[in-house]
């Protein structure tokens, strides 16, 4: 008996040790990040009625710092239509965003060139070997016709963390 207990007493020691020890994933764990990719949808037109007849849509990218204490640099927003051709780079150079600070990029209602499944590519880092709370990226979509309007937005999709 006294064997078993010794035994249960080193499962509990090495269980513990292994829960309480933060692994190299840690701050990817408590949802900090030091850079991603991030896919955002937008919409610069969608389709009404039978005919599919295209209802036109200012598209507005807006990148928002959540890091109270830390800025990012954004380092890539790239605008690409239905098919996956860029249609324009935003950035020549990184943008740095002080904490909480935001950024807007408008995709006009008159530009259709981006059509149905039109979307951003944004890249962001940031400080060396700093975690910090990742920003957010969503498009918000308006439009209005005679006496109709739309309006939505689309959150932007993580699809490589750094």
């Amino acid at each position: 008996m006294k064997n078993i207990w010794i035994g249960l007493m080193w499962v509990f020691v090495l269980s513990f040790h292994l829960l309480a020890a933060p692994g190299p994933a840690a701050a990817e764990k408590n949802g900090l990040s030091q850079g991603q990719t991030i896919y955002v949808p937008a919409y610069s037109h969608i389709y009404s009625g039978d005919r599919e007849k295209p209802f036109l849509l200012t598209v507005t990218l807006s990148i928002r710092n959540t890091d109270p204490n830390h800025g990012i640099q954004v380092t890539q927003v790239d605008y690409y239509q239905t098919q996956g051709k860029i249609l324009r780079k935003y950035l020549d150079t990184p943008l740095t965003l002080k904490p909480l600070e935001s950024v807007r990029y408008v995709v006009a209602q008159s530009d259709s060139s981006g059509g149905s499944g039109a979307n951003f590519m944004v890249k962001w880092q940031s400080g060396k070997n700093t975690s910090v709370n990742p920003p957010i990226a969503e498009t918000i979509m308006i439009g209005t016709q005679i006496q109709q309007g739309v309006s939505f937005t689309s959150r932007g999709q993580v699809i490589h963390e750094k």
